[in-house]
């Protein structure tokens, strides 16, 4: 692995529960991984041990092999040829974009230096802009700016903390795609903190979500999404509700009754490695389906419009909560009763109390 994590703790004085416990994970070279969770799960000071910014109390930090943070062992930061990007972009008004993309290459010779600010600038979309000054340009230009000063010296590892968390909703998705083209096409290799659920799909190869300082799971979106490996996880990422269920086996197969209705044969198997007994499944909005003939029916509580689609907020007979994706043509009033069923390909269920 070109970033290598592993077991590391990073203990703040005075508290008793460390900032960052017993995390591991990797990235090769050219990977883009993501750490996201909620405020306070530990996701900055991992990434300032990282860094350089904080000491590793146990475990270690290997960049290209080389052992970079350990008990009694702190490269500095400045040694360890890290680019960073932070949410507040950092740039120097009283520069202008050339002059701060250059910052960090004083050591070269002026035609040098010159031609590298040309190709960051080039790389991040900004062709001829070296002239203008920062406050010319708009937040997703200046945080461009930003990512091509950390890219103009050819840092080992590029560090993004936040980038985007201070331009709209919008932008901040289209910026992380484009990014992501950025550091793709620069051949880095890159760890990005982000609150934001979509900025971490569109960004990494890997997403690792974290809560109290531990990393739950280290992933491809796709199997976070669908293959959880803790409740936190699956509560954490996506839309949905967890439902009282109960798992049982009869004649080899398995049968999971849910309050829409029972799923049985090859979604139902999914659970082989559950033991039969009461459990809590977890119901997305893409997995409860509008059907007007179901004999499953659940009050409309609250409606949100996407477009496309609803995001309806139901409540069946049983008092559970679900929500369902419903096409915005299907349009229904609050309080109307409609038939709903489950449409399950994958099941993510735990132990009840598990």
């Amino acid at each position: 692995m070109f970033l290598d994590v592993s077991h590391l703790v990073v203990q703040y004085p005075g508290r008793a529960r460390p900032a960052v416990q017993d995390v591991s994970f990797g990235l090769a070279a050219g990977e883009i991984g993501v750490l996201i969770g909620p405020s306070g799960c530990g996701k900055t000071t991992l990434l300032r041990c990282v860094a350089g910014l904080e000491p590793a109390q146990a475990g270690e930090i290997r960049l290209s092999g080389e052992c970079v943070s350990a008990p009694g062992v702190q490269l500095p930061a400045e040694q360890r040829r890290i680019g960073m990007v932070f949410q507040d972009y950092a740039l120097f008004p009283h520069l202008d974009v050339g002059r701060n993309v250059g910052f960090g290459l004083q050591a070269l010779p002026r035609a040098e230096r010159a031609a590298r600010v040309a190709e960051v600038l080039a790389l991040v979309g900004l062709e001829g802009a070296e002239r203008r000054a920062p406050h010319e340009l708009s937040g997703g230009q200046q945080q461009r700016v930003a990512l091509a000063r950390a890219l103009a010296p050819r840092p080992r590892l590029m560090l993004l903390d936040e980038p985007f968390s201070n331009l709209d909703v919008e932008l901040r998705e289209r910026l992380a795609h484009e990014v992501r083209e950025i550091l793709k096409a620069a051949g880095a290799t890159a760890l990005f903190v982000t609150h934001d659920q979509l900025e971490a799909f569109a960004i990494g190869d890997a997403v690792g979500v974290m809560h109290e300082g531990r990393l739950h799971q280290w992933a491809d979106a796709h199997t976070l999404y669908h293959r959880p490996a803790t409740r936190f996880v699956a509560d954490f990422i996506g839309h949905g509700v967890f439902a009282p269920a109960r798992l049982a086996r009869a004649g080899g197969r398995a049968v999971i009754e849910t309050p829409l209705g029972p799923l049985n044969g090859a979604v139902a198997a999914q659970a082989a490695a559950l033991p039969d007994g009461p459990l809590d499944l977890l119901l997305r909005a893409d997995d409860v389906v509008y059907d007007a003939d179901a004999p499953v029916k659940a009050e409309l509580v609250r409606k949100a419009f996407r477009g496309a689609e609803f995001l309806y907020t139901l409540r069946l007979a049983s008092g559970e909560t679900v929500l369902a994706h419903v096409p915005s043509h299907c349009e229904h009033r609050i309080g109307e009763w409609i038939g709903v069923r489950p449409a399950l390909e994958r099941v993510v269920a735990f132990p009840r109390g598990g």
